[in-house]
């Protein structure tokens, strides 16, 4: 055979049609535009931190006073049971013969009176009622914050309703104005009300290791 011969199909592989290509990928979709950033809420460590400086102003003693474990609220800043004897009743206001508003009037007396008077507010000085103690004295920071937001032990309030109790009623807001001869809240009004809303808007956690005032 002939070499030239050969050489034909050598030829004929080097001229054969190219194979298509492979057919390119679609192209990716486009990436969603991203959220708009909201931020996170306070982290639960921090807010439990601040529930610390929440906790040492309900147990302070112009707040435990009217929180106590018992039925006879407590007085001074030794927490001495309360002089006349008297007793919570079922609303909170004493029991007939002697009731809270017999001695407690809607304001402070004037310094001019002396050390020792009765205190007063203008939304009437009471105990919580009996069906939901709220008791404080002697919680640790677990126990007393799951009451605090359990509407089956607060009295039915609502986030709203607690926190208009907690930052701008009356009643508690003469915790940083007790009269004359009185030791106001040694924390401020302002870094309470930061530190209650810093842990209410992170939901209210509660820590898992306790703590209690001494």
């Amino acid at each position: 055979m002939k070499p030239w011969l050969l050489a034909l199909p050598l030829l004929a592989c080097s001229h054969a049609a190219p194979q298509p290509a492979a057919a390119a990928p679609p192209p990716a979709a486009a990436a969603a535009p991203a959220a708009a950033a909201t931020g996170p809420g306070p982290a639960a460590g921090e807010a439990i931190a601040a529930f610390e400086t929440v906790r040492t102003v309900l147990q302070s003693p112009r707040c435990v006073n009217c929180h106590p474990a018992g039925d006879v609220p407590l007085q001074g800043d030794d927490g001495h049971l309360h002089e006349p004897p008297i007793t919570r009743g079922p609303e909170g206001r004493g029991v007939a013969g002697i009731s809270c508003s017999a001695c407690h009037g809607k304001q402070n007396l004037p310094a001019s009176y002396g050390a020792h008077m009765p205190p007063g507010v203008s939304t009437e000085w009471r105990l919580p009622p009996a069906d939901h103690r709220l008791v404080f004295w002697g919680l640790d920071s677990k126990a007393l914050c799951e009451q605090i937001k359990d509407p089956k032990r607060n009295g039915g309030k609502s986030l709203g309703e607690l926190t208009h109790h907690m930052t701008e009623d009356a009643l508690t807001l003469w915790g940083w104005s007790p009269g004359y001869g009185r030791k106001p809240v040694a924390i401020s009004h302002d870094q309470f009300v930061r530190a209650y809303k810093t842990w209410a808007d992170a939901g209210m956690p509660c820590a898992t290791r306790t703590a209690r005032n001494p």
